[in-house]
């Protein structure tokens, strides 16, 4: 039988074959679940039949052998590629992807060998066009995995500045105003404790950011639910906000019971986020309302500004990392060009 048609008539013995294989391999996963093994793997027999059974060049194949090949008119993103991506984030490292595919060769392999017997000129031709194929397959997921983990690094870098942005920008100021005041009143106690407030979500927002790194490679979120009030947290951020600017008006309003069990640092960057992005979009002469109302079985936390309306057909992007999504209009926008357009994102 030729290899291709052997793969498609056989697409569950050689999975159960190629997961076996797998978990023998060095280095694999400890936390390699059946689901996670199996994930995808149809799609890449699909591909890889597809490439065996279309028309060839010499010149293609010379090309393919430099790790240049492609199927034309093939789907984006491609089945190897979305196999990366989900490979990245279950948490696989390069090597134990590349190892699914030697796994996945030589169960093939193995399986189609004691099944056809004696191996003819046909069969050898069809073992190239197969060898080919499943290296293009592993080329584009190896290639799609780095640059993913490049962006995902990039990303790192891109929430870690802006996160900071804030509580530092309050850190500066509380200590400029200080040498101004004279001796220490309780003006001045306020801006110390400010100081210290800042400083301690600073060290919070670097450490979760660190995490959300981790998560991004596959080791999870972790999210600790311990109990906190909104109301405090509301505070805290609202008294940051008006340091950072204080040409500005912020109007807190508080109702209902507002404690409960949930991540504080997570919640605070949430916060902090929103009430930075209506500073930042809203006319300057015009208040930020922020409202923390307790109802029976959740808090509702909003943020207000006024301001020029986001197009309707922009609204979709407005959670996208790395855009900034605003309506035309150059005073809403002045000053802000440094801005990576990440808050909502983070957010998100």
């Amino acid at each position: 039988m030729p290899l291709a048609a052997f793969i498609e008539e056989n697409t569950q013995p050689i999975i159960k074959e190629w997961e076996s294989f797998a978990r023998g391999l060095i280095p694999f996963s400890s936390d390699m679940t059946p689901l996670a093994l199996r994930n995808h793997i149809g799609k890449i027999l699909v591909f890889i039949v597809s490439d065996m059974t279309s028309p060839q060049t010499g010149a293609e194949q010379i090309q393919k052998s430099h790790g240049e090949g492609a199927q034309k008119n093939k789907p984006k993103p491609s089945a190897a590629e979305t196999h990366a991506a989900l490979r990245l984030a279950g948490g696989f490292n390069m090597d134990q992807m590349v190892a699914e595919y030697r796994a996945l060769r030589a169960s093939i392999v193995k399986l189609w060998s004691a099944e056809n017997g004696v191996c003819s000129i046909a069969d050898i031709q069809d073992l190239t066009r197969f060898n080919e194929a499943i290296d293009q397959a592993m080329s584009e997921s190896i290639t799609h995995y780095t640059r993913k983990l490049t962006d995902s690094k990039d990303m790192f870098l891109g929430i870690l500045t802006h996160d900071l942005r804030n509580p530092l920008t309050s850190i500066l100021m509380s200590a400029q105003l200080m040498p101004q005041i004279g001796t220490l009143n309780e003006k001045q106690n306020k801006l110390v404790e400010q100081i210290i407030d800042s400083s301690a979500r600073i060290d919070e927002i670097v450490s979760h950011l660190l995490d959300i790194t981790r998560s991004r490679f596959g080791s999870g979120l972790p999210v600790l639910r311990i109990p906190m009030d909104m109301a405090s947290l509301g505070r805290q951020l609202v008294n940051e906000a008006k340091v950072a600017h204080p040409e500005r008006k912020f109007a807190l309003d508080i109702s209902g019971e507002t404690e409960g069990e949930w991540d504080e640092a997570r919640v605070g960057q949430v916060f902090s986020n929103l009430i930075g992005n209506a500073v930042q979009y809203s006319f300057k002469d015009t208040p930020v309302s922020i409202s923390i109302k307790g109802e029976a079985e959740k808090v509702v936390v909003s943020v207000h500004n006024e301001g020029l309306p986001i197009p309707e057909n922009k609204i979709a992007r407005i959670f996208d990392s790395l855009v900034r999504v605003t309506a035309d209009d150059k005073e809403n926008n002045k000053g802000q060009t440094t801005n990576l357009g990440l808050g909502l994102f983070i957010a998100k």
